[in-house]
């Protein structure tokens, strides 16, 4: 299928690399199908993009939170992801979204939002957590400029 995406032009994405959010995401319930991008000339391990299958206009930049929070174990009401089929740790993927404001200092993720996606079904959906220590605004700026220093 070809997109044409606000952020990466024209594209190709495979029928097989479709995320279903059967619940649509917060804040946008009607956008239910995705695919994860990312810059050929960035590191994939960094900053991904959601691009929407359904509105190609609309992308939301996302990254693993291990990254700038080693210790995140959001705890989930399984009720919340029922829909995503039984979950095996090795088939889940969870991500979360980064605010990328004008200035880059201020740069954010929502931990309280993760997104988890079944790798084995492409079925994902975005979520409240029930612990109270992660916030939705964590900075993270700092962190990545120290991480990039630490890999020279």
């Amino acid at each position: 299928m070809k997109l044409t995406t606000r952020v990466f032009g024209e594209v190709e994405v495979d029928d097989n690399k479709i995320i279903d959010f059967p619940n649509g995401i917060i804040g946008f319930p009607d956008l239910k199908r995705f695919t994860l991008m990312h810059d050929e000339d960035e590191d994939a391990s960094t900053i991904m993009w959601l691009q929407s299958i359904d509105e190609p206009e609309f992308a939301l930049p996302v990254m693993n939170p291990l990254i700038v929070c080693p210790d995140y174990k959001p705890m989930i009401d399984k009720n919340g992801v029922a829909e995503l089929g039984e979950l095996d740790d090795q088939e889940i993927l969870v991500l979360v979204t980064v605010t990328v404001p004008h200035d880059l200092t201020k740069m954010t993720v929502n931990l309280m939002g993760p997104i988890i996606i079944n790798t084995k079904n492409m079925k994902a959906s975005q979520n409240i957590v029930d612990n109270d220590e992660y916030p939705v605004k964590f900075p993270i700026y700092d962190i990545l400029k120290k991480n990039k220093e630490a890999k020279g």
